[in-house]
């Protein structure tokens, strides 16, 4: 819990500095949310776009499929490696996808149908958007914990520390104010104490 509010002139020039110093990091606090809300819109745009092309290819093997009695593919191919470089979005450290690194297992050309070889071409494009889909959904993630934490900052700045510190200050103006009218009231009281004092000595 915050301790008692301090009603002196030092304690009024710390709630200016600090309100000084509060009113100038938010809107740089503010910029990064919006650079950061921007970001993330633009990953799940792509992350949409990708999930699409990911269910039509899907689609198109499915249906080869089908048409030549193949029971499954899989296995045929694997994603070894999924290779990816730092990139930085508002000072978030994000990973950029690269290249996914895919091992095709062994066939034999001359057994296996034609439509073989346009499957696993087109599930091996498939795999490396996966893989890059799930670049992007780690990227969803930084950014959106990066987001969630701008925005509970800009959220302290706004609704508690600077009106907080707004009100000790006006608290703080006040309480001089009266002591200082209290000093004058007394001043004057006491002049004209002493006034009378001199007045009655003349008798």
């Amino acid at each position: 819990m915050p301790g008692k509010l301090k009603l002196t002139k030092n304690q009024l020039k710390k709630e200016k500095d600090a309100l000084k110093m509060f009113q100038r990091y938010l809107p740089m606090l503010q910029l990064k949310k919006q650079q950061l809300q921007l970001e993330l819109a633009r990953i799940k745009k792509q992350r949409e776009e990708r999930e699409g092309i990911i269910k039509q290819a899907r689609t198109e093997v499915e249906g080869w499929i089908e048409v030549f009695a193949q029971s499954s593919l899989k296995g045929w191919l694997t994603v070894k490696k999924i290779n990816t470089t730092v990139g930085n979005v508002a000072g978030v450290e994000i990973p950029v996808f690269q290249e996914a690194e895919i091992e095709k297992k062994p066939y034999d050309f001359m057994q296996t149908p034609l439509w073989v070889d346009f499957a696993l071409e087109k599930i091996e494009a498939i795999l490396r958007e996966k893989a890059a889909l799930s670049v992007l959904k780690r990227q969803e993630e930084l950014v959106g914990e990066e987001l969630r934490i701008a925005t509970q900052r800009v959220n302290l700045f706004e609704k508690v520390m600077i009106p907080r510190t707004q009100e000790n200050i006006r608290v703080i103006k006040i309480y001089l104010g009266d002591m200082q009218t209290a000093e004058v009231v007394r001043g004057k009281i006491a002049k004209a104490k002493a006034a009378a004092r001199r007045e009655a000595l003349k008798i």
